[in-house]
């Protein structure tokens, strides 16, 4: 029987179009012999819609939230009980339901099985989203809330992988409104703290938005300017000047979670950049986005190097009870051989489908994993009791006449 996967991509983030990539790229590569697809394009401002036409890059491109062609939609933060997970249409403008919209009635239901997060950055990827599915009691693809959120602030990120024991870089971290109020008492604590090269970082976005390499203290003004436009909590980070770069992936949930092969990335500046990431493929790339990034797949390292990344990234993957798949990243500095965990991405661009494909697992298979993982999840956490019998309410003697003061 088919499975209806409700496949979630856009949203109210600065990595919007690159969520609308993934989203899409995921639905390309479904196999539709297995599942039907309900894509749900979030809008730069919030709102929800649904049609077929959001599986067209193009549609999505030039979106016209007036179009026929899409409803606009929500889900309910409560368990439906009789049918299971659906959608339902969204409010309008003025007052209650939406009427008639490309001749679809305001009664028309969007069911779906199971809830697939294609969203990277805040309001998606950050822990948000995933829990209004936890409210909704729906399966759901990719970590839960504690994962997604402990790996979306690189503050918060960075202080569980010191308190676990694993290796990083030395850093230091900021509010925005320290840096209006006194910018040079910040560069004075980070300089007294760090050498210079020094990196810069907004604490919650991903994808390289806003991160600049500081080599003195001008560029580190320049830099920190930058990134407070896009957080409210700044990352500095100790810089390696005779660096590399790996990446692992991890797939799997409880204790069945299994590594990919490494990846060494190759930026063109002295750090992986958005244009690195995303723009150096062109237009005519196959699967333009993650896959377009220079790559050498298997990282050219030794194999107790390998081992030892594919070994701390299944370490995290645990620690951060992640689901589904994630991607860590490291900074390997030549000079002393040694080895940093950088950060985890619990919803890496494209799902990370280069790393697997040479241990022979397709996109359309890692799919399939994605979804018996969210289904397997939901099934167990659902095994745990919600309800415990105490006696506090009955011998509770107190209300509107009663109670104490």
């Amino acid at each position: 029987m088919k499975r209806t996967l409700a496949v979630f991509f856009g949203g109210r983030t600065v990595e919007h179009d690159i969520s609308i990539v993934t989203g899409t790229q995921l639905i390309e590569n479904a196999d539709p012999k297995k599942y039907d697809i309900l894509p749900v394009y979030i809008a730069r401002n919030g709102r929800w819609y649904t049609g077929d036409k959001l599986r067209d890059v193009t549609f999505v491109r030039n979106f016209d939230p007036e179009s026929s062609e899409v409803t606009a939609v929500t889900l309910p933060p409560v368990p439906n009980l009789t049918s299971g997970p659906e959608l339902v249409p969204a409010e309008s403008k003025g007052s209650g339901l939406k009427g008639l919209l490309g001749g679809k009635s305001a009664n028309q239901k969007f069911p779906f099985d199971v809830a697939i997060p294609a969203m990277h950055g805040l309001n998606g990827e950050d822990g948000t989203l995933q829990g209004l599915f936890e409210l909704a009691d729906l399966p759901y693809a990719e970590s839960g809330v504690l994962g997604s959120c402990a790996g979306m602030d690189k503050v918060l990120m960075k202080a569980a992988f010191r308190g676990a024991g694993f290796p990083v870089l030395d850093s230091v971290w900021f509010w925005r409104d320290q840096w209006e109020e006194d910018p040079e008492r910040v560069v004075a604590d980070i300089e007294a703290k760090l050498d210079y090269p020094i990196f810069i970082k907004p604490a919650n976005l991903g994808s390289s938005i806003g991160i600049g390499k500081a080599t003195d203290r001008d560029r580190l003004y320049e830099t920190i300017e930058v990134a407070v436009r896009y957080d409210r909590r700044i990352l500095a980070d100790a810089g390696v000047e005779e660096i590399a770069e790996f990446n692992c992936s991890v797939l799997g949930s409880g204790c069945d979670v299994r590594p990919s092969v490494c990846e060494q990335p190759i930026a063109w500046k002295n750090f992986l950049s958005f244009e690195d990431k995303y723009l150096r493929g062109g237009k005519g790339s196959e699967m333009s986005g993650m896959k377009s990034m220079s790559r050498i797949v298997p990282a050219p390292i030794e194999d107790e190097l390998t081992e030892r990344i594919q070994d701390l990234s299944v370490e995290i993957f645990k620690l951060f009870d992640c689901k589904g798949v994630v991607r860590i990243d490291y900074i390997y500095d030549k000079a002393t051989e040694t080895l940093y965990v950088n950060e985890i991405n619990t919803i890496p661009g494209s799902f990370a489908f280069y790393l697997w494909e040479p241990l022979g697992l397709s996109y359309s298979q890692l799919i399939d994993e994605l979804v018996d993982n969210a289904v397997r999840v939901h099934k167990e956490k659902n095994r745990n009791l919600y309800a415990y019998d105490s006696e506090v309410l009955q011998k509770a003697n107190w209300g509107s006449k009663g109670a104490k003061r």
